[in-house]
């Protein structure tokens, strides 16, 4: 079994991501709005050292092609072939799981340290929409919760140097028939053929056991709690690269990597429109780099989190060092969005070069949060972004669903947003902090929402610095 040498091409497409590349527009049109590129200066100086300090998967050039351990691309069952391929990589030290061009239809897909899942161009991964086959259950967090529950479709625990890379598609099976309809009515599967059994009972139990403490290991939720399982889901791993497939049709979120050190998402497309089908996830990351997605999905694109409520605040560790740039956003709950589950912290993210519009487009920039999530959020900085048809463009949302009832007070400061062009908004801005607890350093700069519906609400927010902003053709200076 032969392969090339990943390492040295990896390293060199660090030392790529570390110029900017000329960004993808949604539009000609957007695209002559775009104010000219800023230098890495200032706060932005910390993107080249966050960059630097990302280390991407080394592995083993040694291939291991499913079709030499039997598997043929006929849409069969190929779920022992892909554990025998990564069984065999395991032994070996390392290396590529190839899948060839093909259709292969799978249950889940456990990765190890030193391995890569290489789909390529022509090869079709199809998950097996049945449930027990996710089971036994693996350690995983959902909505912020640990807990024991269905394995991710691809999975990793405590892996270094772990990758899922390629041309090729990965499906995730789910539609209005199966795993979607578990969340309940949704507005999206209400006529689905499901006979009632949904995520709620369970989700309130879980709920309750991260505020009571229960241990992880005794938080069973698989068969029977018909909580959804992700469909990419990196859990306590260093140095992981997700790059070039296209994933579709996820139970749940899209991309989720957990409390990862070393973070790479490049140049994939998410296209899935199912209730809670957020983008790319990353929770309680380190270090981590999101660069030339398409993200097409029915909840957030990206949503940067770090555990929720109780659970967030005993594990303990924010999400920090995140740089996003030249992704495209189409419809989606939000472009950009922190939280909710949030308990954790989020901090040091950089927004770059980003172009995003839809009319199913709700938020451009978004932070959601309550007096339950709290969380210390800061750092966050964003230029350069294009929207083209949102709902509303930036939102900053102390009440997000619970609102005022708790003791944990959100701390969010130094906000900075600059060179925003947007050219169709219902609303410009909702921005509501606590009296108590205000948010305190929002810089807008430099910005024009070319036709807004309305100016929305900026409440108990501290130090708000508006430069060069103008909405509706008249430059906006809020009262």
């Amino acid at each position: 079994m032969t392969g090339f040498n990943r390492r040295t091409f990896l390293q060199s497409m660090v030392a790529v991501a570390a110029v900017p590349a000329a960004p993808q527009f949604a539009s000609q049109a957007l695209a002559m709005s775009r104010p000219p590129r800023a230098q890495y200066n200032g706060p932005w100086g910390r993107v080249p050292e966050i960059l630097s300090a990302i280390k991407l998967p080394e592995i083993p050039a040694r291939d291991f092609n499913l079709k030499e351990f039997g598997a043929k691309g006929e849409n069969e069952d190929a779920s022992a072939f892909f554990a025998r391929a990564v069984e065999e990589a395991r032994k070996a030290g390392g290396g590529r799981i190839v899948v060839p061009a093909g259709k292969y239809r799978t249950g889940p897909i456990h990765l190890v340290s030193n391995t890569e899942l290489h789909v390529a161009e022509g090869a079709e991964i199809h998950f097996i929409p049945e449930p027990e086959r996710y089971l036994p259950a693996v350690k995983t967090r959902w909505e912020g919760l640990e807990m024991m529950g269905y394995s991710p479709l691809i999975y990793a625990h405590k892996a270094d140097n772990v990758a899922l890379t390629g041309k090729g598609l990965i499906d995730g099976g789910a539609d209005c028939d199966t795993w979607w309809p578990w969340k309940g009515k949704n507005g999206k599967c209400d006529n689905s053929s499901n006979e009632g059994d949904t995520q709620h009972p369970a989700r309130a139990a879980l709920m309750e056991d991260a505020e009571n403490h229960v241990p992880v290991e005794d938080r069973h939720y698989g068969e029977g709690s018909f909580l959804r399982p992700p469909l990419v889901q990196f859990y306590e791993c260093n140095n992981v690269l997700i790059e070039g497939v296209t994933l579709e049709n996820s139970p749940f979120w899209v991309v989720h990597p957990v409390l990862c050190i070393g973070v790479t998402v490049r140049n994939i497309t998410t296209r899935s429109h199912g209730p809670n089908s957020d983008g790319c996830d990353p929770e309680s990351c380190k270090n981590v780099l999101i660069e030339g997605c398409l993200f097409d999905n029915g909840d957030d694109c990206i949503a940067i989190k770090s555990g929720r409520n109780a659970d967030g605040r005993r594990v303990n560790v924010p999400t920090e060092n995140v740089v996003v740039r030249n992704c495209r956003m189409r419809d989606g709950h939000g472009g950009l969005v922190l939280g909710s589950e949030i308990s954790g912290g989020v901090r040091n993210v950089f927004l770059e070069d980003c172009v995003m519009s839809s009319p199913n487009l709700d938020r451009g920039l978004r932070i959601k949060t309550n007096a339950m999530r709290g969380g210390n959020i800061h750092d966050i900085y964003v230029r350069n972004l294009t929207i083209g048809q949102v709902k509303d463009v930036i939102v900053i949302n102390f009440f997000y669903e619970e609102g005022d009832n708790g003791d944990f007070d959100p701390n969010v400061y130094n906000i900075q947003v600059e060179n925003l062009t947007c050219e169709q908004a219902e609303r410009a801005f909702h921005v509501r902090g606590f009296a108590r607890a205000p948010i305190r350093g929002l810089q807008i700069s430099n910005s024009r929402i070319k036709q807004a519906g309305s100016l929305g609400v900026i409440e108990e927010v501290t130090g708000l610095t508006v430069d060069d902003v103008q909405i509706n053709g008249k430059p906006y200076q809020p009262s």
